[in-house]
């Protein structure tokens, strides 16, 4: 099997592209709403791809508007104040059905006694079910514990790096919007966990939670291209 016998199952094959001239709202939208990771910047005159926008981008984008006055008024704002949405996660084999039932692309390991993230498990992670030796000849049955410490052992073997090696990045409600943009963009990281004073789980934040802060999508902005094609249920995350 080769990329071109599975690119036409992936959405508008194999993604969606968008112009120079188009707005920075539909950007926004496109990375947040419509829930696109990255967005190709093409030519059409030229038929080339001049840049590819991901939600990391953005993020870092961000980080420099701190300090501006229209961005003051909204990064000085608490995850509590802005309502951000929290979600219930479990912490290998069901870690990866979780996130594909839940539509997400992570989940965080909790301690077996208590509810205290030690890791994190991302959709990427998958690759070392293969990778791995160790893990390989036992994917059916290795713990999210076990899977975490073997993929540790293999990478640093292997002297790769990864943020699977990291500890848990975390914060708290009471934090301002702008101390997560910054801590987001300087780890390079897809989510941040939140946790209560005494470090238990009580949600996490996504790069896409905080882009979609930024932006309201007017009605029919996009018509209906994204009609029955792009389902966005209420509580769906990456």
């Amino acid at each position: 099997m080769k990329v071109k016998d599975i690119a036409g199952s992936f959405r508008w094959a194999p993604f969606l592209p968008i112009q120079k001239s188009d707005s920075f709202l539909t950007m926004l939208l496109l990375l947040s709403k419509y829930r696109m990771k990255s967005l190709p910047v093409v030519d059409i005159g030229e038929t080339k791809i001049d840049s590819i926008i991901t939600q990391s981008a953005v993020m870092h984008m961000l980080s420099k508007c701190i300090g501006l006055p229209w961005f003051e008024t909204w990064g000085k704002k608490t995850l509590l104040e802005l309502n951000l949405p929290v979600n219930e996660d479990e912490p290998v084999l069901k870690a990866f059905k979780l996130m594909s039932k839940k539509g997400v692309g992570g989940v965080p390991v909790i301690e077996k006694e208590g509810n205290r993230p030690v890791g994190n498990i991302s959709l990427r992670d998958v690759q070392f079910l293969l990778m791995a030796p160790e893990i390989y000849k036992d994917s059916r049955s290795v713990t999210a514990k076990d899977f975490l410490t073997a993929v540790r052992a293999h990478l640093h073997i292997k002297q790769d790096s990864s943020s699977i090696l990291g500890g848990v990045i975390a914060c708290q409600k009471n934090d301002t919007i702008e101390d997560i943009i910054l801590k987001l963009d300087n780890t390079k990281i897809q989510r941040i966990y939140v946790v209560n004073g005494k470090g238990d789980l009580e949600g996490v934040v996504t790069l896409r939670d905080i882009i979609s802060k930024f932006v309201q999508e007017p009605p029919g902005y996009f018509g209906d291209f994204f009609y029955g094609v792009v389902p966005s249920p209420e509580n769906s995350r990456v």
